[in-house]
């Protein structure tokens, strides 16, 4: 059996300046509007989204049934199993909107990490987790401003009552890390690191596949224990690219929560 490996290459999806600035779109603002082919997974999914849902609720029927009945199913389950059963139903309904459309943006922008032909996640480079973070993290900024006015809020976040003078020293600053640096850095860093490394790790094993079975002969079963391997950790996949839509949602939903609640320590 013949033919020829080739190793795979990173550096035009992880760094498109330079190389798609230049080849696809030409040399704009130094490449800082390129639209690499994850800027084009990412917009293509962007518009499979919208047109689902809107094709879904174009003409809604009392008796949902097609499309408009998966639509159902799944923003009811944004409601029930996230929004409603950690904000309540009073404030579930009154953030549904934000929470159900970073659900389905990270889980439509996950998804793309098994499809043929497109084979990565936009959310495995940090732009988009960033952007996603930032959302999140004006929701749940508003939502404590809102009730406490901003101020308060942030006095309300950070300051423990009852605790030492002194403690407060070690405390505030602490707390004021922890809720106003760190939930945004996490939530953008689980994203990227989850779908990066699952990346890494299919281009890994299907390149594997291809080098024992095309380069080394004698190496054939090893390069079936590859595929099988592969096989299988795409499988794992398709429960991550569900479970960090979840997890992304649900975290949002608590974040919300917590403004919500910054009086009660």
């Amino acid at each position: 059996m013949k033919g020829s490996f080739h190793a795979p290459k990173l550096d035009p999806e992880f760094f498109p300046g330079e190389y798609y600035g230049q080849q696809m779109f030409g040399d704009i603002l130094n490449g800082w509007f390129a639209l690499d082919r994850i800027m084009l997974v990412r917009l293509l999914m962007a518009a499979v989204l919208v047109v689902l849902f809107v094709v879904a609720f174009r003409s809604p029927k009392l008796v949902p049934k097609g499309l408009q009945n998966v639509a159902e199913h799944a923003i009811d389950f944004v409601r029930v199993n996230i929004a409603e059963d950690i904000l309540g139903r009073k404030e579930g309904r009154r953030f549904l909107p934000v929470i159900a459309s970073i659900f389905f943006a990270v889980l439509f922008w996950n998804v793309t990490t098994i499809i043929p032909f497109l084979n990565i996640s936009p959310n495995a480079r940090i732009g988009m987790p960033i952007v996603l973070a930032i959302v999140a993290y004006i929701a749940m900024i508003y939502a404590g401003a809102k009730r406490y006015g901003f101020f308060k809020y942030v006095k309300s976040s950070v300051v423990i009552p009852n605790l030492p003078p002194l403690l407060h020293l070690l405390v505030v600053p602490i707390e004021f890390f922890s809720t106003f640096v760190l939930r945004p850095v996490t939530l953008a860093l689980r994203l990227m690191a989850n779908f990066l490394a699952g990346h890494i790790i299919l281009v890994l094993l299907y390149s594997a596949t291809n080098f024992f079975v095309w380069q080394l002969n004698a190496w054939t079963v090893v390069g079936g224990l590859t595929l099988v391997a592969a096989v299988l950790f795409t499988v794992y996949e398709v429960i991550v690219i569900f479970l960090q839509a979840y997890i992304f949602a649900l975290l949002t939903a608590v974040y919300i929560e917590l403004s919500l609640h910054a009086d009660s320590h």
